[in-house]
C-alpha cells in the first residue's frame, strides 16, 4: 500500500530533492517541493489572508485553484520540476507570511491524495497524519561538495560557501518553526546515507522500507 504522505527531508548536496521526485514517479504519485509552494504563492500573490479568503469562497477550493494553475495536465506538475507556471517569483512576503501559506497549501495538497514532498518541514506540518512516512536524506560534506560543484558548476570554494550558508538557513527554519533539530533521527521513519548509493538505489531503499512497514 502506499503511503498517504512521504516526505524526503535532506541536506543540500545529498541528491535528496531528485531521489523525491523519482519515488513519486515510481509510485505515480504527486511531487512536491519548494518551486511549486513558492510558484503557488507567487501565481496568485498568496499570503495566508488570501488562502483562507479563497476557502471561504470555495467548499472544494484547492481543487479549483489546481485547475486554474496548472497549463499543463494536472500529474505534470508534481513531477515536472520545470513547469512553466512555476518560474515566476515575488520578494514582498515576509518569512512568516510564506511559511503560514506553505502550511495551508501543504496540508491542502496532502488532502488531495498520496504525494511526495521535499522539505519545507512538511514532516513536522503533517504530524499525526496516518500512514505517513518520513525521509532523511544526508550524505558526507565531501559527497556533497563534489554534487553541488558538477551540478551548479563551482569551484569547491564557492560550493562550501553555498552549503554552508543553505544549511545554516535550513537549520534556523526548521528550528523556528517547529522547535526541533533537522539531525534528530527521532523525526523520521528512515535515514539514508547515500555517499555509496546512485539516486535510483536510495529510491528502492525508500520501496524496500515501505513494503516492509506495511
Amino acid at each position: 500500500m502506499v503511503p498517504n504522505v512521504i516526505t524526503i527531508s535532506r541536506e543540500l548536496g545529498s541528491g535528496g530533492r531528485t531521489i523525491g521526485r523519482k519515488l513519486a514517479q515510481k509510485l505515480n504519485i504527486r511531487y512536491s517541493d519548494k518551486e511549486l509552494i513558492h510558484g503557488l504563492q507567487d501565481k496568485f500573490h498568496l499570503t495566508t489572508s488570501g488562502i483562507e479568503k479563497l476557502k471561504g469562497q470555495k467548499k472544494n477550493w484547492f481543487n479549483d485553484f489546481i485547475q486554474l494553475v496548472a497549463p499543463a495536465p494536472q500529474a505534470d506538475m508534481f513531477v515536472d520540476p520545470d513547469s512553466q507556471f512555476i518560474k515566476e517569483y515575488r520578494a514582498d512576503l515576509t518569512t512568516d507570511d510564506i511559511h503560514e501559506a506553505e502550511v495551508e497549501i501543504i496540508k491542502a495538497i496532502a488532502a488531495e491524495g498520496p504525494c511526495v514532498f521535499a522539505g519545507r518541514s512538511a514532516f513536522f506540518i503533517l504530524q499525526g497524519m496516518e500512514n505517513k512516512v518520513d525521509v532523511f536524506v544526508t550524505a558526507s560534506l565531501e559527497h556533497r561538495i563534489e554534487r553541488v560543484m558538477r551540478k551548479q558548476g563551482l569551484s569547491r570554494e564557492q560550493a562550501i560557501e553555498v552549503i554552508e550558508r543553505v544549511d545554516k538557513a535550513r537549520d534556523n527554519y526548521i528550528k523556528r518553526y517547529t522547535g526541533k533539530s533537522r539531525y534528530d533521527a527521532r523525526n523520521y521513519s528512515l535515514c539514508i546515507n547515500v555517499d555509496n548509493l546512485t539516486e535510483d538505489e536510495a529510491v528502492d531503499v525508500i520501496l524496500d522500507y515501505i513494503s516492509k512497514s506495511k
